[in-house]
């Protein structure tokens, strides 16, 4: 069997069992949906639940995108932590146009949610780092994500002084770590279902609120 080959025999999701997916039951607002889809995968034991791909782009249109995890969801959007001095915040000062991807293949589901990324402010994104453990604000305090490492020992030195710096402080916040909000402007939810095509239901924000309709599988 070739790679090509042992590729397309891999089950995509489970048959039988998926959630159905009524899409003249759902509510107005995406937000409600979301809620409800993600609390369902918290229920069904789905690891990491919360997390996502965030999809951005830079000044010149090139595309990044990693995993991080959602820290909540409000009427204003969808809210993610990172430094602002990062790759990600660097993107999004360049081009707050950006996209989360939600995936339960366990339950057959995706979300797309499309907008852009803004600050939640200071007192906000403090609060986020504060919030952290001590392990992960000393990691946040260390603050050189991506740039090149000459080696190990280097970031163990730089991590156990930031541990020592943030044990000491309980309120030191590393002064870069931002939180943001990603307002949609669009929020798509797919369905797979036991047999048959998928389900596709979206939401486009419009000036007095949301409108919903299907997408063609």
């Amino acid at each position: 069997m070739t790679f090509r080959e042992r590729l397309r025999a891999l089950p995509a999701f489970a048959r039988t069992g998926l959630p159905a997916f009524d899409t003249a039951a759902a509510p107005d607002a995406p937000h409600d949906l979301f809620v409800a889809w993600l609390e369902g995968a918290i229920d069904a034991g789905i690891l990491a639940p919360q997390a996502a791909t965030l999809s951005t782009a830079d000044a010149a249109g090139r595309v990044h995108a990693r995993t991080l995890v959602l820290k909540d969801v409000t009427a204003d959007g969808w809210w993610f932590a990172s430094q602002s001095s990062g790759p990600k915040g660097r993107d999004l000062a360049a081009n707050p146009h950006a996209a989360l991807t939600f995936f339960w293949p366990e339950l057959g589901r995706q979300v797309k949610v499309t907008g852009t990324a803004a600050s939640a402010g200071p007192e906000a994104s403090r609060a986020d780092f504060l919030a952290r453990s001590d392990l992960s604000r000393a990691s946040g305090l260390v603050n050189r994500q991506s740039e090149p490492l000459g080696s190990e020992e280097e970031y163990t030195d730089a991590f156990a002084e930031a541990l020592r710096a943030v044990t000491a402080d309980p309120e030191l916040a590393a002064p870069d770590w931002t939180a943001y909000v990603l307002a949609p402007t669009s929020v798509e939810f797919w369905q797979a279902p036991d047999d048959g095509p998928h389900t596709r239901l979206l939401y486009t924000a419009e000036a007095d609120g949301w409108s919903k309709g299907l997408l063609w599988p």
